[in-house]
């Protein structure tokens, strides 16, 4: 495992799976996110916030976890395989209300900025519906 680490991210390769993954921490929220190697060798300690947030983005979201002063916590999971991408999460149980799937597959539906989640999501939606 090839881990990365600055100041509210975290980055791995997981060679095992052959996949990347990383984490982002900001004020009370944490994101994960499928990466790109070239992602992946971008990320260092010397980049802005602004600079790693922007690269870590632009992969698929996987899991999302807001505890801010607005609304209770609750966790969104987008992929349930995140804990792949990001093996440290994987002793980790959701904090907080987590929406459902019927939720998650809605909002995956609706939001343009989750389009990259949308093909898994039906496949697994179609797997539960054969159960």
């Amino acid at each position: 495992m090839k881990m990365k680490e600055g100041l509210g991210w975290k980055a791995c390769f997981n060679e095992e799976k052959g996949v990347y993954g990383a984490e982002i921490m900001f004020q009370g929220s944490w994101n994960l996110y499928e990466i790109s190697g070239s992602v992946f060798n971008s990320l260092n300690k010397n980049m802005s916030s602004s600079q790693v947030e922007e690269l870590i983005q632009s992969g698929r979201r996987l899991y999302s976890h807001v505890n801010d002063r607005y609304s209770p916590p609750y966790t969104i999971v987008l992929d349930d395989d995140y804990a792949i991408y990001c093996p440290w999460m994987a002793e980790s149980k959701p904090a907080g209300k987590t929406w459902s799937k019927e939720m998650t597959d809605a909002a995956v539906e609706l939001f343009e900025s989750e389009k990259g989640n949308r093909e898994q999501r039906r496949k697994k939606r179609e797997q539960r519906k054969k159960q």
